[in-house]
């Protein structure tokens, strides 16, 4: 097997709530279908990640940080009750409904992305609950230590030249790539993880995410 065709173990760390990441992962897990890679699900928290910030921040994204802890403590209380593996369906019962069919980021949505799941839907009471913030932020701060403080969601880990993880903020894009075009945006993730020094790329966002 050659070095290129070697399977590779990516770490996505993601809030529920955000659009942006949830079209990321939409985009990796295009990017498993067409590369040899493995995507590892981590929960990081816009409302730990803004905790110490908030009365910089508009009225409105506050109101949106307040839901924030719900869908992550959910997350969390799942993967330590039946173990990491979870978090991928999960998130993706849980994303769906937020994101693609706009229902209410409550419990009883919660509670039925669980049952999607094949997880026990009285979960859904850690949304309300304090007793799994400390594995969730250490989760958060697992993910931050390696990218940095000046970020948000998502961030991914990739294999760097010296099989060390590099971590990034994001990528952003809109909508997922598909196919060999996810393959070919991994590519050039793997590509700036291998060069030294690399940081940032970064345009103005002109477009909303998109869920097609």
């Amino acid at each position: 097997m050659t070095a290129e065709a070697e399977s590779r173990t990516a770490d996505f760390w993601f809030d529920p709530l955000c659009p942006w990441a949830w079209v990321s992962s939409r985009w990796m897990l295009e990017v498993e279908k067409v590369r040899p890679v493995t995507v590892r699900w981590n929960v990081m928290s816009l409302a730990v990640l803004n905790e110490n910030r908030l009365d910089e921040l508009p009225e409105e994204y506050r109101e949106l940080l307040e839901r924030a802890w719900g869908p992550v403590r959910v997350c969390v209380a799942a993967a330590e009750k039946y173990g990491q593996d979870v978090l991928g369906p999960l998130y993706t019962a849980i994303g769906t409904r937020f994101h693609n069919e706009g229902l209410p980021q409550d419990r009883d949505t919660l509670a039925a992305a669980l049952r999607e799941a094949g997880l026990d839907a009285s979960l859904a009471d850690a949304a309300d609950s304090d007793e799994h913030d400390g594995r969730l932020r250490a989760s958060h701060r697992a993910g931050i230590d390696l990218v940095g403080e000046e970020v948000g969601t998502p961030v991914i880990a990739v294999p760097g030249p010296d099989g060390e993880r590099v971590a990034f903020f994001g990528p952003v894009v809109t909508p997922a790539p598909r196919g060999e075009a996810a393959g070919r945006l991994w590519d050039g993730t793997l590509l700036v993880a291998a060069t030294p020094g690399f940081y940032e790329l970064k345009r103005t966002r002109t477009v909303g995410p998109s869920f097609d």
